[in-house]
């Protein structure tokens, strides 16, 4: 039976940070990884494979614990946060075509937060090296893996290509794929999940100030490819699921502009008198 380790940290996301999150399902820390370690777990990886890098404490320490990216994980998953208990290394020799589009196995959908699906990238990853694609807002979509498969290059995708020691954290159900490779190469991509071990609330690094609007902060800035202002709805219904508080969706989404952008609709009392 495999033991579940937790950690716990101090949060480092804010309300902006959250609700940006929902919006797009993912988020890229840059260069949070110390290139000692990024190179040690290349040439780990080259002599030992992947797999014994879980029983390795300097591994878990630097890259499961990385303060940027565990703090991150501490926000969105609440304290004592459940350790990843397997590692895949997405490991592919260049060059080579692009992956069709999929959301990984088991995805649920709704407002729920409770795992992190995260991608470390040990070694410098341009767009030549084929790094992983994906389409903001797209874990709000539901859709068969057999509908999925034959979309080439879709508007608002984005390329996750990024220096060596960076890593990024998405929602378990969002759409994505190895993009495209023209370098020569082998490139390593390192991929695991962390979980919920306690109820949601907000507890991140909080701004009393958020609600009352400040839209630069919450404007979409992909295409969504959903229906008329359901972004905005979606995007809120899961920041406040975070926030553990249900009520607060059902009383505050929809009116006095919250999310900002989003129409007040004309049956609140300030558009009462346009009957």
């Amino acid at each position: 039976m495999i033991q579940t380790r937790t950690y716990d940290c101090s949060p480092t996301l804010n309300d902006t940070d959250v609700f940006n999150f929902c919006k797009t399902g993912y988020l890229m820390l840059e260069s949070v990884v110390d290139d000692a370690i990024n190179r040690r777990t290349t040439d780990y990886i080259d002599k030992n494979g992947h797999h014994s890098l879980l029983n390795e404490d300097w591994f878990i320490e630097a890259v499961f614990h990385n303060p940027q990216a565990a703090g991150a994980v501490r926000s969105l998953l609440g304290a004592n946060f459940a350790l990843p208990i397997k590692l895949p290394n997405h490991r592919v020799k260049c060059p080579m075509e692009s992956q069709s589009w999929h959301r990984d196995g088991g995805s649920r959908y709704g407002p729920a937060v409770n795992h992190l699906q995260v991608f470390y990238y040990p070694q410098d990853t341009p767009p030549e090296m084929g790094p992983t694609e994906v389409l903001p807002g797209s874990h709000f979509f539901f859709s068969l893996q057999s509908w999925m498969g034959h979309y080439g290059t879709i508007r608002g995708a984005e390329l996750t290509a990024a220096p060596a020691g960076s890593i990024f954290i998405t929602a378990y159900s969002i759409w994505h794929r190895r993009s495209k490779s023209t370098a020569i190469g082998w490139r390593n991509m390192l991929k695991y999940i962390y979980w919920r071990m306690t109820p949601p609330q907000r507890d991140w690094i909080s701004d009393p100030n958020f609600e009352s609007g400040q839209p630069q902060n919450t404007k979409f800035q992909h295409p969504t490819h959903q229906q008329q202002h359901r972004n905005w709805f979606d995007a809120a219904e899961m920041y406040y699921w975070l926030c553990g508080s249900r009520s607060d969706f059902n009383r505050k989404v929809g009116h006095d502009h919250w999310p900002p952008g989003y129409p007040v609709p004309s049956w609140t009392p300030e558009n009462y008198q346009n009957f």
